[in-house]
């Protein structure tokens, strides 16, 4: 759906501005009038409808991303919850095989999963990256805003292990990991790794797939 409305997005746009133009023609030519109260209508759906639109187009959205992980996947079928799955390739999103996480950057391998904490913590381990450029991102999806990020820029390129918990999670976490608390139980995982180059790519995806969750205590 989300796909459909960015691509046809102009073309909708053009239909419905042309519909609402017949209209006003047709009230004008009943008087100016009709036109006020067409007007005043007008204004009375826009104050209505932006708050609206603004309140669940993102969380729609991010909704989107979780159907489409754990029906469809990114490539290698459906991806379980509490599961990352890393995409074998680099890819366009404009592509006819472009990834779902994929943003624009054609040299990044894609990571991804999503998270349902009421059981319990998981634990995202990470690899030691050696310098190279990656990140993990966390997304609230009631709110559709990034919460936390694990990755070169933030917290390092050395190995690590990081317990996501929900709210409300009252237990101990354990000597050398690091808490990352999420407002919500329910968490979009986006992860990213640099791939310098076509010869590069088999050492970026070993990387890639070492990115991983599992649960606390195991």
């Amino acid at each position: 759906m989300n796909r459909l409305i960015l691509k046809y997005g102009y073309p909708i746009t053009v239909v419905i501005l042309a519909i609402f133009a017949w209209v006003i023609y047709r009230k004008v030519s009943h008087g100016w009038n009709d036109v006020v109260v067409l007007a005043v209508a007008a204004v009375i759906v826009y104050l209505l409808a932006l708050p609206a639109f603004l309140y669940f187009w993102p969380r729609l959205t991010v909704n989107g991303y979780k159907r489409a992980i754990l029906k469809q996947g990114l490539g290698g079928g459906p991806i379980p919850i509490n599961t990352l799955y890393a995409v074998p390739e680099t890819a366009a999103p404009s592509g006819a095989g472009g990834s779902l996480m994929a943003t624009g950057a054609e040299d990044l391998l894609y990571v991804g999963g999503w998270l349902e904490l009421a059981k319990g913590p998981q634990v995202l381990h990470v690899p030691d990256m050696s310098g190279r450029y990656y990140s993990v991102q966390f997304t609230d999806p009631a709110r559709s805003s990034n919460f936390a990020y694990v990755g070169k820029r933030t917290t390092g390129t050395r190995a690590g292990d990081y317990v996501l918990n929900g709210p409300g999670w009252k237990g101990t976490v354990p000597d050398g990991t690091t808490q990352i608390a999420s407002p919500t139980d329910s968490v979009l995982v986006v992860g990213r790794v640099f791939v310098e180059s076509d010869g590069d790519l088999h050492e970026a995806y070993e990387l890639a797939k070492q990115i991983h969750l599992e649960p606390l205590g195991r």
